[in-house]
């Protein structure tokens, strides 16, 4: 009988692929997305020291106040704003993009359009 791999398996692994061909330092840090079922995640990491430079997420109140939904095109797209906007406050203004494994269309090419948009380059 063949068995079929769950999909959590399969982003995990082309995850790592992913992961061995770049890695995030302090001039270029890397912005890795992750989404659940619920909620959205994004984080811009320092991976020459492994430290999370700036985050933000859909569970937070002020990202959750502004929004409808919060699993939703519409809610990637605020969170790419977000994120944007908080590097800039700190100075990030390029950045190497990790889809996490994830296929680059939907809510994950809307949260990187929309830091595009907001001034980060990728």
């Amino acid at each position: 009988m063949v068995s079929k791999k769950s999909r959590t398996k399969v982003r995990v692994n082309k995850h790592r692929k992913l992961r061995n061909r770049f890695s995030g330092t302090a001039q270029r840090p890397r912005l890795a997305v992750f989404r659940s079922n619920n909620h959205m995640y994004a984080q811009i990491i320092d991976d020459t020291v492994g430290n999370t430079l700036v985050s933000a997420s859909t569970l937070q109140k002020e990202v959750k106040a502004e929004i409808e939904k919060t699993n939703n095109v519409d809610a990637a797209a605020y969170l790419g704003t977000v994120i944007a906007k908080k590097a800039l406050e700190k100075g990030i203004t390029t950045v190497v993009f990790d889809r996490g494994g994830f296929i680059y269309q939907g809510k994950v090419k809307a949260v990187a359009d929309a830091a595009r948009e907001a001034g980060l380059e990728f």
